[in-house]
Parts: structure tokens; sequence; C-alpha cells
């Protein structure tokens, strides 16, 4: 048989053959000369399809991933397993209720399982057109209740979506626009999650608490969260708005990013309208618009972002003004000079006077140095085409620091105080505001660095 097979080497020069050989001319000596393992399931055709299985029990989650890139046999022999009781009774954990887990790292130990099985899967359905690969992923997930969008009783305290986002991330990574376009049309399809933004987008807000909450918890823990790349992040998060005109966008992004109760979750409507809010309450508004702004595609345009800003500051109603401009210097320079440059083209000069004596106030609270908002100014006054529009919009400042603070003190003198009195300690910040801010304006003036 030797003789027979070196003949074969010479007559057919072909490596996969040669090494085919190799193995099982000496595999052969302990199975017998009768053994013909010529397959690309190499020596597991020596082994029941039940040892096969029973041998990727014994085996992580990793290396069966691995495993499954030998041969087209191999993986589709490990697609099988995936397919039995057994198997998804193994692969899908759904110890996602355990109350240690949410406080632990991202790389805790369910996470990091879905991070394997989501590679698993990739490399198992490599071969498979995208839209057989989701149906067959679809078939083996759907009995994980908490993946589903209405599938988990108790949304806040589980970490199914987060952990079926994980699975999606490490499953997607890699793939074309194209690709991730099927992908987001397939979990709309299989969410109905277009109606539902529909229902919240055109009901009044705070209607649908816990439909707001399930689309927030979906977006983020799914789509969003687990992007290690702004652009891919960026990509999802224009996907979930760009059907929609501008005012639902806003609503959307309110509802995904907005600020939260922390007992149950649900999206607070009224925070921007009745109080400043803090940073935090802000940031994840901030980080949407910067990721949008920053995002380099022909699909947001800096007006596009900037009109998005406008409609979210009147959502549900109009934003305080103090609120508006700590989410616009959460945002960076560019955003915000790009935003009171638009105020400055369109001839609302008043309304940018009001917004920089805010920006003023936010830099007093939040202890920020104050020459940032006169720098600011300085840039927003080149933008005036003629020395009499930057002579009127510096006294349209100036009045609107007499304006605001007569306006504060008033509703104290009417009566309208907090019972932690925040509105006297609002106008004891704005007056120390405007003395710090004038200050900068005649360092400058006398070019005059301040000491330090």
């Amino acid at each position: 048989m030797a003789s027979r097979i070196n003949t074969s080497f010479t007559l057919i020069p072909n490596q996969k053959h040669r090494r085919s050989n190799h193995q099982t001319s000496c595999y052969s000596k302990t199975l017998g000369s009768g053994f013909q393992p010529i397959s690309t399931f190499g020596n597991f055709k020596a082994l029941p399809l039940e040892i096969f299985q029973i041998i990727l029990k014994y085996l992580s989650v990793k290396d069966i991933s691995m495993l499954s890139m030998v041969s087209k046999t191999v993986s589709h022999h490990i697609v099988n397993y995936i397919s039995t009781s057994s198997g998804r009774k193994r692969l899908l954990l759904q110890d996602f209720h355990n109350l240690e887990l949410p406080g632990r790292r991202q790389d805790s130990a369910i996470l990091e399982h879905y991070r394997s099985l989501g590679l698993l899967f990739k490399r198992c359905t490599l071969l498979l057109p995208t839209k057989e690969r989701l149906k067959y992923i679809h078939k083996i997930l759907t009995e994980v209740s908490c993946f589903k969008f209405s599938g988990c009783a108790a949304p806040m305290q589980c970490l199914g979506f987060t952990c079926y986002g994980m699975f999606l991330q490490t499953l997607t990574a890699g793939w074309d626009e194209l690709e991730c376009h099927r992908v987001y049309n397939f979990l709309c399809e299989l969410t109905n999650l277009c109606r539902k933004m529909q229902m919240v987008v055109c009901s009044k807000p705070g209607s649908a608490r816990k439909l707001e909450l399930r689309i927030r918890l979906f977006c983020r823990n799914v789509l969003l969260d687990h992007w290690t790349h702004q652009n891919d992040s960026a990509f999802w998060l224009t996907r979930i708005l760009k059907p929609w005109p501008m005012v639902n966008q806003a609503r959307l992004l309110y509802i995904i990013f907005g600020p939260i109760s922390p007992q149950d979750g649900q999206v607070i409507w009224q925070k921007m309208i009745e109080e400043p809010a803090d940073e935090f309450n802000l940031k994840g508004l901030a980080d949407a618009i910067k990721l949008l702004y920053d995002s380099g595609t022909k699909e947001w345009t800096a007006d596009d972002v900037i009109s998005l800003v406008d409609e979210l500051s009147v959502v549900p109603h109009e934003w305080l003004l103090e609120n508006n401009a700590r989410l616009l210097m959460l945002t960076g320079n560019n955003i915000c000079l790009t935003f009171m440059a638009s105020k400055a083209v369109n001839g609302r000069a008043i309304e940018l006077a009001r917004f920089i004596v805010f920006l003023a106030l936010v830099c007093e609270k939040e202890l920020y140095c104050m020459d940032w908002t006169v720098k600011m100014m300085q840039r927003v006054c080149k933008i005036f085409s003629t020395p009499v529009e930057r002579n009127n919009f510096l006294q349209n400042v100036a009045n609107a620091f007499a304006c605001i603070t007569m306006e504060m003190l008033q509703s104290i003198m009417s009566g309208d105080r907090d019972q932690d009195d925040r509105s006297f300690l609002n106008l004891f910040h704005l007056v120390h505001a405007q003395a710090n801010f004038h200050k900068e304006v005649l360092y400058l003036t006398m070019n005059t660095p301040l000491s330090t």
C-alpha cells in the first residue's frame, strides 16, 4: 500500500492529497489496513457522531469556535451540535437575573460567554449568505425569552439585552455596511421596532412609559453600547434616527439618552423644563450629539446636527436656557460655537446674548474658567459683518445680564421661592458670574493677563 501511495504522490502533486495521505498512512497502522479515511472530516470520521458531540462538551466555547474552522464538514457537525437540545442548553446560558452580575465589570462571566458565542456563530456560519445566517441564528436564539423585545418581565434587572448586544457586536464586527443594514432591517422586522417607535414619537410624552423604557434598553444595550469605534456607534445610531423627521429624531434621542428615574428607569420628561439638570443627566445626550457631529459621513452635516439640537431643546417643551447652555458646553467647543454662529447668522442676536449669560452662569456654578465664555463671545463677534452689528450684539449681552438678574429677583420677591432656596442661590451665582465675566472682559481689553 505504501508503494501505491508514493506513486500517487508522483502522479498527482496536490498538496491537499499529500497532507491527507501522510496523516492517514500513520493513522491507518492503528485502525487497520482496510481503513479509508479520505474525508474533510479527517480522523474524526472514525468517531460516531455521538462521541464527537461528547468531546465538544469538554471544550470551551472559544475552543469550539477554533475547531469550527478546521473544515467545512467539522463546522457542519458543530452546527448540528448547536441545534441539539443538549447543545442549546449548554451554550445558551440564561442566568440574566443574578443580582451580583450588574455590579460586576463588563467582562463578567456571562458577558464574556456571549462574546465567545458570537465568535462561534460568526465562524460556523461563515459560508452562509447574510440572510440565511440571520435566520439560523434567530432560530437558535428564539428560545431565550430575555432576548425578545418584550420577553422579560423585569428588564431593568436583566442582563439579557446586554448579552444579546455583546453577541451581535461580535457576530457583525468587520461586516460591511450593506450587511449591517440587513442586520438592522432584520431586527426591526423581528421586533416590530419601527412600529413601536412610531407609537412613542406620535403620542404624548410619558403616555407609554413602559414602551419608552424598552425602546431605550433595546437601542442602548443591543445596538449602541458595545462598540469600541465611534464610526460603528454612529452607524447604528444613524440607522435608528434617520428614517424619521427631525422632530421625531429629537424625541427618540431624548428617549434613548435623556435623564431617567434611578428607581424604575423611566424617562423624566419634565426634568429639563422645571429645574437645572446636572452633568450626569445631560452627558448621554451630549455624547450622542458629538457622535453624530464627528461621524464624518454625508448623512450628518453640521447644519443637521444644529437643527437636531434646536429641536431637542423644546422636547417636550422649551427647556430652561441654563440646561441648554450646559448641554452645549458638554458637546465641546466646535458644536457650541457652530450653534452660536447659527444664531448670529440668522439674526437671532438677542437669543444669542441670553445664551451667553447662561454660559457664564454654568461656568460660575461648575467652577469653569470664565475666560472660556469671553473667548467664545469674541469668536462669535467676528461673525458679524459690520461694527454696528457687533456693537449691538455686545449691548444685547449687557442688557441680557441686567434683564435676567431682574427676572430672578422679581421671582424671589413675589414669593416664588423653592423650599431649598434654589432661586436665591441661582441669583447669587448669576451676580458672581456677571462680576467674573466683566472682570475677564476688562483684563482682555486692557491686555493684562490674569495673575494666578
